[in-house]
């Protein structure tokens, strides 16, 4: 039965990883009540659902810390017309979904407008930029945290907060049927497959894609029976990456298959994966995949940003197990040899790898908690309350 006839949200998620998420809380919310009003920025997962987007989600998909501010004038003219749409039309609740940046400054003035807010999927503040804290406790009147330890942290700065876990590790199945993905994608079971992952955003693949492309010869100039796949997480993205192969002398040696998206998929055929940092090392973590971490951002944003970190690990697996499960080779010393040679070391170390998978099925039992049901109770909460 449902517990009010009609539930109206403001929600905004800002990429992919957002509008996930941003689903999932939506679909666990549609079976409480009898209609969800869901109007913000929203992706395509948000809008099969009936979530009504005022601007393209795209438009928010920036990275850096230089970067962003090319975009600031337009940037803030979207903030400013989403305040004005919310204040007029107040919601029950305003959920940000990641995006801090541009959410955490949207939330804090429809809070001082008497608007309840909610922000899902915390900030690294417990990482870098630890003054961020004081903000959040003005513009949140909730915190969901896919993480444990994020939970702890805000616990101690007193911000009310709810452990969610994550809807990946509630989705993806403990044991991945690698023979029948690899199959699907037309390898042969013995087949060595290496995945590549540059990142979802032009910026990231700008920086990454050509790096990894580079490795992945430099690795198999010395491991012939690798194979190589590379899933291009949008259309825009396969246009790039395959310019950057057009470009590339000597590619065509490189037995390399391209996908449209299917990110999935390539993960589950892979015996490695050399990947972006962000939220896609999650995803292979809880497909129990050897990995190699790298990025790469504009010489000034990692100056910046380097300075303001107060944890060793950027990679999520690490943060997770609070300590280095995986390598992370990060700006100047990503090279194609140096990302390669720690790629080829789990094909020369099995039992590496072995040890790996071990590690990975105990952080993924952690995190499955049916992440969106109970994200979908911390909503009911607090506008109950």
């Amino acid at each position: 039965m449902a517990e009010r006839d009609v539930l109206r949200i403001g929600m905004l998620a800002g990429e992919a990883s957002g509008d996930i998420l941003g689903a999932g809380l939506i679909a666990a919310l549609q079976k409480r009540f009898d209609r969800v009003e869901v109007t913000g920025i929203a992706g395509p997962r948000m809008q099969a659902l009936g979530a009504d987007s005022m601007f393209p989600m795209e438009r928010l998909s920036v990275m850096g810390l230089v970067e962003p501010l090319k975009r600031l004038p337009e940037l803030l003219k979207i903030r400013r017309s989403l305040r004005q749409h919310f204040i007029a039309n107040p919601p029950d609740l305003f959920i940000g979904i990641d995006s801090p940046d541009f959410n955490l400054g949207l939330e804090e003035s429809l809070r001082s407008a008497g608007i309840p807010t909610m922000h899902y999927v915390s900030p690294s503040v417990w990482a870098w930029r630890q003054g961020r804290i004081k903000k959040i406790a003005r513009a949140v009147d909730h915190m969901l945290t896919l993480l444990p330890f994020e939970a702890e942290f805000y616990r101690e700065h007193k911000v009310p907060v709810t452990f969610v876990g994550h809807p990946l590790a509630d989705d993806i199945p403990l044991d991945v049927d690698v023979s029948a993905a690899k199959t699907a994608l037309g390898f042969a079971a013995e087949d060595e497959v290496v995945a590549l992952l540059p990142g979802s955003r032009g910026g990231e693949v700008r920086l990454l894609g050509p790096l990894f492309l580079q490795a992945a010869l430099w690795c198999s100039q010395r491991r012939r029976s690798l194979r190589f796949v590379l899933p291009a997480a949008s259309s825009e993205r396969k246009v790039q990456l395959e310019q950057q192969i057009a470009d590339m002398p000597g590619i065509e040696a490189l037995p390399l298959t391209i996908l449209d998206g299917q990110s999935q998929q390539a993960l589950a055929a892979a015996d490695a994966v050399l990947i972006a940092s962000g939220t896609a090392t999650l995803e292979t973590m809880l497909m129990n995949k050897p990995m190699v971490v790298a990025y790469k951002m504009a010489s000034l944003s990692y100056a910046i940003f380097s300075r303001m970190l107060h944890t060793p690990w950027v990679s999520l697996p690490n943060l997770l197990a609070q300590r280095e499960l995986v390598p992370e080779i990060l700006q100047d010393d990503a090279t194609p040899e140096a990302l390669g040679a720690a790629v080829l070391n789990y094909f020369e170390d099995p039992l590496l790898g072995d040890r790996l998978r071990r590690e990975f099925s105990e952080l993924h039992q952690q995190l499955r908690r049916d992440a969106s049901e109970k994200a979908a109770d911390a909503v009911c909460s607090l506008i109950n309350r």
